[in-house]
């Protein structure tokens, strides 16, 4: 037993990887596609995306809410997780990292499956709500630009059903959270505050995972 989480180095998360992973193979092709973006590091870990997988089946979703989309692995992992009839809204402003995604998706016969909406992700929640669709959904993941993340999590409350989950990444920011300095961003020092606030929010039960850059899991009280 430990009495704290172990740090992976190289070795111990490829082992990780080898005992646990287990991939679609249009996702185990995305993975490695991204790998070599430009912008490599705003893709998830594959463990995050087989943990998010095995979330929705948990909880049983249909419906799944994702606020930044990238090149579409955590999209893919949830809804090949998710029944036929699940059903995936996708948030996001980049029509050229997206135009990745949408070719992943087909190739793993799931396009017809998710709704790719392209602009700022604060409009299409207020759309959502306004249509009628709070509580409509099981399972949400945030994962965009960090200034509007309390902004995304507030819209998320209302459209994820009671017991529905929101996921939050990124919250540990490679560690600056911990003491932001003053010359740090304002999205590390709104980060700092957002975090704080999560643990005494009395709508949500919440736990943190230190999966990737830090994981959130918030549940839903009625």
């Amino acid at each position: 037993m430990t009495s704290r989480t172990v740090a992976l180095d190289g070795a111990l998360h490829d082992y990780l990887l080898s005992i646990s992973l287990s991939e679609h193979p249009v996702m185990r092709d995305l993975r490695e596609f991204t790998a070599t973006h430009r912008m490599a590091k705003m893709q998830i870990a594959p463990e995050q995306g087989q943990f998010m997988a095995w979330l929705a089946q948990l909880i049983g979703a249909r419906r799944y809410l994702e606020i930044g989309v990238f090149t579409g692995y955590s999209a893919l992992a949830v809804t090949l997780a998710m029944p036929e009839d699940g059903r995936t809204l996708a948030c996001d402003v980049s029509e050229t990292f997206t135009a990745v995604a949408r070719d992943y998706w087909a190739r793993a016969g799931v396009a017809e499956r998710i709704e790719l909406v392209l602009q700022p992700a604060l409009a299409t929640l207020r759309q959502q709500l306004d249509a009628g669709q709070a509580g409509q959904y099981d399972l949400a993941f945030i994962d965009a630009d960090k200034p509007a993340y309390r902004d995304y999590y507030e819209a998320c409350l209302q459209l994820v059903r009671p017991g529905g989950v929101i996921a939050i990444d990124n919250i540990f920011l490679s560690g600056r959270v911990v003491e932001p300095k003053p010359e740090d961003p304002p999205g590390v020092h709104l980060m700092h505050e957002f975090n704080a606030s999560l643990k005494h929010d009395p709508r949500i039960r919440m736990c943190v995972l230190p999966v990737g850059d830090g994981l959130t899991l918030c549940t839903r009280l009625a």
